[in-house]
């Protein structure tokens, strides 16, 4: 069974995006990210792919979910098919349509249908947010890993990793690893 990883970055304090949706304060240096791509090289947007120089294979993810707001984010820059290198599915009760015929609507049962692309066969499934979406699958025991960027500064408020209550749960820590610039990469199995 395909496993579903909540890959995302947050502060310390448990935010991943200002109320805005804009995330200021995130690391930005280069060679963080040429080492977070070379082992994530599927979590770059396909329009930024040739910009960075990211030519590798897709070594852990072949399917992303995104929320509205998540997915809403690249569709204010004109960008209507962000993982193009990935099979895409846009989780929305709100929209009718989807913007682009290579990223698929889910509208309603998104537990249910999340639940069917587990047991397909193919490579992990990349959760990329946003904080509705991982509160709706968290509820309902589909992630499987939490992998954490962890950013070194405190952003007050913002979006939660969660946005509701969630059970408390054990987490294992599989693997870390600590960048130059103070980030953390906390990858975590769910208990």
């Amino acid at each position: 069974m395909r496993e579903l990883t909540y890959y995302v970055a947050c502060s310390v304090d448990g935010f991943i995006a200002h109320p805005d949706g804009s995330h200021g304060g995130f690391a930005q240096d280069s060679d963080y990210f040429a080492a977070l791509f070379a082992a994530f090289p599927e979590t770059v947007p396909s329009h930024l792919r040739e910009v960075m120089g990211v030519t590798a294979e897709n070594k852990r993810f072949d399917a992303v979910l995104m929320g509205r707001k998540t997915y809403e984010i690249g569709l204010k820059e004109g960008v209507t098919s962000p993982y193009s290198h990935l099979k895409q599915y846009l989780f929305s009760r709100s929209m009718t349509n989807s913007p682009d015929e290579r990223v698929e609507l889910v509208s309603d049962r998104a537990a249910e249908r999340v639940a069917t692309l587990k047991r397909k066969s193919g490579k992990d499934i990349w959760l990329c947010g946003g904080a509705n979406l991982a509160t709706a699958l968290f509820t309902h025991g589909l992630i499987d890993r939490l992998i954490l960027k962890l950013n070194p500064f405190l952003m007050g408020s913002g979006i939660p990793l969660f946005s509701d209550v969630i059970q408390q749960t054990a987490l294992a820590l599989s693997d870390r690893k600590i960048y130059d610039n103070g980030v953390l990469l906390l990858d975590y199995r769910v208990k």
